[in-house]
């Protein structure tokens, strides 16, 4: 017998205002947590941690300056940073390539790659020969046009807003080198690799092609080498990759945080090492925000290092599941088969569906009855924009076409 689901609940589309707030840690998993405290101040401290990865997969020979990687359907997908131009798509256990994928673009320096719902970007941004490059720039490719086999770059081009001198710096000896970013919204957040102050500072730009200046939102002393970085979306984390001066990797966890000021070190800041030895690690991309991916490039020092490329996989559940299970005012899991998140929701309400669906039909009706919104869904992850909603309380009802119903009520 068809079962039919039928779940309410309440989304709110604006800025919450409670009284009494407290501000203090929220972190169940720190060392100075406050359980009365109801705003994050940003201040929680941790004990040292250390992680080791589930498991670990030497990459082919013909990645061995694997720089970048990223979650897209099945697959990882990453690229080298030499003058190779085509992006790689990995088995996600053996790390063994399935497909190849022309980009249609040069690569000076690719250190990077992103994406969003449409568009995968790579950062044609390494910088650490000299300091002094002034043609930096980010490569928008369709995904459409990339598998299709009809990739044309867009170009991004940037200059940093408070570089000003640009005489030849001599190697891995300057602030303004960069081998990680995430597109969020409308803009792309880029995170420095300073060589000399060992801090990573945030640029940000628009993700349309154009020339522009990447314009300064913060800088924080994370005491290494960012070399990638991973967004979980709807969850507000964003988990650093880097290393030390003595090639010992560490992940830089950044969660909790006021994503609306442009500012990711707000939140909690949590700085794991990674029980890998002379690991260069460069990219990372994550599922879920819980298990997560790593590259690291090969690595010889003779006589006694020689580490190949490899791709690891870590669970961050202990460290990042109170602050998820935290969310549970944002996000509702109803018999695991729908989960809604964030609530308050702002430009976008994430709808992960447990079970599989062909079509699904959506309606956004506000608290007249009135349908204001509506459209077709048709993925088991996938998002309704809510930007364009004024703010207010709605109701959202899916319904599925394979005889799975629900009502989802927003909050």
């Amino acid at each position: 017998m068809k079962k039919n689901y039928y779940y309410t609940f309440l989304f709110l589309i604006m800025s919450v205002q409670c009284m009494a707030q407290v501000a203090g840690c929220t972190d169940p998993l720190a060392l100075n947590y406050n359980p009365a405290a109801t705003i994050n101040n940003g201040n929680c401290m941790y004990a040292p941690a250390a992680i080791a990865p589930d498991y670990s997969a030497n990459l082919p020979n013909e990645l061995e300056e694997t720089s970048g990687l990223i979650n897209w359907g099945d697959y990882l997908f990453t690229h080298n940073d030499n003058t190779d131009s085509n992006l790689y798509a990995l088995d996600t256990i053996t790390g063994v390539i399935e497909f190849e994928y022309p980009t249609g673009a040069s690569n000076q320096d690719w250190e990077e790659i992103t994406q969003d719902d449409d568009y995968v970007y790579i950062g044609d941004f390494g910088n650490n020969s000299n300091g002094n490059r002034t043609n930096l720039k980010i490569l928008k490719i369709s995904k459409a046009g990339l598998v299709s086999g009809n990739a044309q770059p867009e170009i991004i081009n940037f200059a940093y807003s408070n570089q000003t001198d640009f005489s030849p710096s001599g190697s891995n000896s300057t602030d303004f080198d960069c081998e990680a970013f995430i597109a969020y919204r409308d803009s792309l957040y880029l995170f420095t690799k300073q060589w000399v102050s060992r801090q990573t500072s945030v640029y940000a730009l628009p993700k349309t092609a154009g020339n522009y200046t990447a314009q300064l939102q913060t800088s924080y002393n994370v005491n290494g080498l960012i070399t990638g970085a991973a967004y979980a979306e709807g969850k507000k984390i964003i988990v650093l990759s880097g290393y030390s001066n003595l090639l010992q990797p560490f992940l830089f966890l950044l969660y909790d945080f006021n994503f609306n000021d442009s500012d990711f070190f707000t939140g909690n800041k949590r700085k794991i090492n990674v029980t890998l030895p002379f690991h260069q690690t460069e990219g990372i991309s994550t599922i879920n925000g819980l298990n997560y991916f790593i590259t690291n490039e090969r690595f010889v020092q003779p006589p006694f290092v020689n580490i190949p490329p490899k791709l690891h996989s870590f669970n961050l559940e202990a460290f990042l599941q109170p602050y998820i299970e935290s969310l549970s005012v944002a996000a509702y899991h109803y018999d695991e088969v729908v989960s809604v998140y964030p609530n308050p929701a702002t430009d976008k309400l994430y709808i992960d569906l447990k079970e599989n669906t062909k079509t699904l039909t959506y309606n956004v009706i506000d608290m007249m009855g009135r349908v204001v919104q509506q459209g077709n869904l048709n993925f088991n992850t996938t998002t309704i924009p809510t930007i364009n909603l004024a703010d207010g309380m709605y109701i959202l009802k899916l319904d599925n076409n394979s005889g799975i119903n629900f009502i989802v009520k927003n909050d």
